[in-house]
């Protein structure tokens, strides 16, 4: 049982995991499932995340994204071995600390990265960030309206529907997206992460870094920038940007529309997590 076998025939992978020919492993994750690493018999190791009951298609959407981003040339994405309903299998990384040089590669990786493009805002499959359905019905654009429709308004019916936000906070978030166009910034779409968070880039023992946990469609590049800076912000994140922007500048005013982008992820947390992400939305708006 090898890693080329597990390729060829990732179906066997259950049946190996019940018979214990594969060791495994827990590995501590933030995140809502489970993980593993399994030693095969010839020492090598993949990554397994295993989730009970999951929403239909979680694990197949988060396969087809990470794809997806590695058929634009994304090499610093994890290979997928074999998805299954209920398990995501995936080549492992062996982890170690961010390093500026690692930074700055990952700045010129993901700018190539977001070059490759996408045809459509959206994507092909049914999208999923976290357990929340993650709407992903293609569109020409132009942006402004298509992120207000798609990446806003759906997690503020469902923050202003759970309690998470006031009548006023779901007002302010209103005005925003109406007057979502006078914040500029339109492009055509970019291959994107969507889900670019700190803690979903994976630095390995070269100091490199790996884009994991997609929620991936074709989007804002600006997006992945924005969510890379919060909570702290993704390491040596100065180094990182002013890396990207060599190779490929960002427009005028990006730094300007960073809360809107951001505002996205936050409305994601107050849909599934409730209020006490409720300041963290005001704020974002009040920058706005």
């Amino acid at each position: 049982m090898d890693l080329d076998y597990l390729k060829a025939h990732p179906s066997q992978l259950p049946t190996f995991l019940k018979h214990q020919r594969i060791r495994e492993t827990p590995v501590p994750v933030g995140s809502i499932c489970t993980a593993q690493r399994l030693t095969l018999d010839d020492g090598g190791s993949l990554f397994a995340k295993t989730l009970v009951d999951p929403p239909p298609g979680f694990f197949e959407a988060e396969a087809e994204g990470l794809r997806w981003l590695r058929s634009g040339g994304a090499d610093f994405v994890p290979e997928v071995i074999a998805v299954l309903p209920d398990m995501l299998a995936l080549t492992w990384i062996d982890h170690g600390e961010a390093t500026p040089a690692g930074a700055e590669r990952l700045g010129h990786r993901l700018a190539a990265l977001h070059r490759a493009g996408a045809p459509s805002f959206g994507a092909a499959w049914p999208g999923y960030i976290g357990t929340a359905p993650l709407p992903n019905d293609p569109s020409p654009g132009p942006w402004g309206a298509w992120f207000a429709l798609h990446r806003l308004e759906p997690f503020l019916r469902t923050s202003a529907s759970n309690g998470a936000l006031t009548p006023d906070d779901v007002a302010a978030v209103s005005r925003v997206m109406s007057d979502i166009s006078s914040y500029g910034g339109d492009e055509p779409p970019s291959r994107i992460h969507g889900d670019l968070w700190p803690g979903n880039v994976v630095w390995d023992r070269r100091g490199d870094g790996w884009l994991v946990d997609p929620a991936a469609h074709g989007g804002h590049r600006e997006t992945d920038l924005a969510l890379m800076g919060l909570w702290g912000g993704t390491p040596f994140y100065d180094r990182l940007l002013a890396a990207y922007q060599e190779s490929w500048p960002l427009s005028d005013g990006w730094s300007e529309r960073v809360p809107l982008h951001r505002l996205y992820l936050l409305l994601v947390h107050t849909a599934l997590f409730g209020a006490s992400y409720r300041e963290s939305v005001r704020s974002t708006i009040r920058s706005l």
